[in-house]
């Protein structure tokens, strides 16, 4: 077990806030949202205060980038201060967008304040223990983790995909079934509904099967922007605090707030979060979306994307537009003109490139660097052998 600080014993009931995906430092359409997410944090802060939990889980994606600003990093660094002084025990774990060694540098100083990081993984996964008046929960703090990361530490399993890989680490850490166990992790779980601010390869190899956190009473899940349960109620994504794409523009962001009491019970709820602006999207005629009526019907100072249905396109529209909406993101059109253009962009966009470029493209979006010249090559040589072949 890890440090004997968290052997608290002082609950009836062991209750925990599940957040992750804070994107600390992100831009939304060039737009820095570090000023909306200090907003939401302090509003995290206070639905603490009024839930009083024993524990905060973060389930990864701390950061919008390896290497964040200095910026992102004080105002993360004074969020764990704030909880830390509550007397809240913290679990963290690095996702894809973090680096795990920034993560959890300085874990062991930051323990005995109750701030337990996940140690980049090394082929063990020890749990942290919280005691209430039911006996243990042990808390499982899985890094976002990758088939390649995981094979040298068991040469002797198959592990060709990430669900091999989280479950190799599920089956070492092996879990009591008699006690209360939490897990912590950031994968992709099949059946996700997802959005277009997030990096998933939806149906390929970095695929999670639901099937394997049945030891845990309740996975704390990370990755996905839109808060749902997979497969039942205890494996679940509280998504982002914040809407980080106008795909998310009718979710309904918050935190959720669970209750472990004896084992088998386990019970949710969740408290909304208001954002200072939100993300909207709004369409119709110019004449129609600058008028008074209309925008009454909200808040001017929200984040928007403004379809214009107008035919003919508004002499510098957008500059009028953030005359009335100051927050104005992403104007487009939307009329006989642009259909005709999407189609046409659709149905050739493939057509026009070739099998190299296409590879390229997938490449990088898998592995989050570019072909290189010599791999190109390689490739371009292997498909004309191929075709060529009789």
């Amino acid at each position: 077990m890890r440090d004997a600080f968290f052997q608290n014993g002082a609950a009836d009931a062991m209750k925990l806030i599940h957040l992750s995906d804070l994107h600390l430092g992100k831009r939304v359409n060039e737009v820095p949202m570090l000023d909306d997410q200090k907003f939401i944090l302090s509003q995290i802060l206070q639905i603490t205060d009024d839930e009083q939990p024993d524990c905060v889980l973060i389930a990864g994606d701390i950061w919008d980038k390896p290497l964040p600003g200095a910026d992102a990093v004080a105002v993360f660094d004074d969020f764990l201060v704030q909880l830390a002084k509550r007397g809240l025990a913290v679990f963290l774990i690095p996702g894809n967008h973090d680096s795990a060694e920034r993560v959890s540098f300085g874990g062991r100083l930051m323990e005995k304040s109750g701030v337990c990081p996940a140690r980049p993984y090394d082929g063990t996964l020890t749990p942290v223990v919280l005691n209430d008046s039911f006996g243990s929960v042990f808390f499982y703090l899985l890094p976002y983790i990758k088939p390649i990361q995981v094979r040298r530490f068991f040469p002797d399993e198959t592990i060709e995909n990430t669900n091999d890989a989280v479950r190799a680490a599920l089956q070492q850490a092996a879990p009591d079934p008699n006690a209360r166990n939490v897990l912590l992790a950031h994968q992709f779980v099949t059946g996700a509904a997802v959005c277009d601010s997030e990096e998933v390869s939806v149906g390929g190899s970095d695929n999670v099967d639901a099937a394997l956190f049945a030891p845990f009473d309740y996975t704390a899940l990370g990755h996905i922007h839109n808060p749902q349960q997979i497969s039942r109620p205890e494996i679940r994504y509280c998504g982002t605090p914040l809407k980080y794409s106008f795909s998310e523009a009718n979710h309904e962001k918050s935190v959720t707030v669970v209750e472990l009491r004896e084992k088998g019970d386990v019970q949710l709820h969740t408290v909304p979060l208001r954002p200072r602006h939100d993300l909207r999207e709004i369409r119709g005629s110019y004449d129609e979306v600058t008028a008074k009526s209309f925008y009454d019907r909200f808040d001017r100072e929200d984040y928007l994307h403004v379809t214009l249905t107008d035919e003919e396109d508004i002499p510098d529209a957008i500059g009028k537009l953030r005359t009335v909406y100051p927050n104005l993101m992403k104007l487009d059109y939307d009329n006989c003109r642009t259909r005709s253009s999407a189609d046409f962009s659709r149905s050739t966009r493939a057509e026009q490139k070739t099998p190299v470029q296409l590879l390229a493209e997938f490449y990088q979006q898998q592995n989050g660097q570019a072909l290189q010249p010599q791999q190109a090559a390689f490739a371009e040589e292997l498909i004309e052998k191929i075709w060529n072949t009789p």
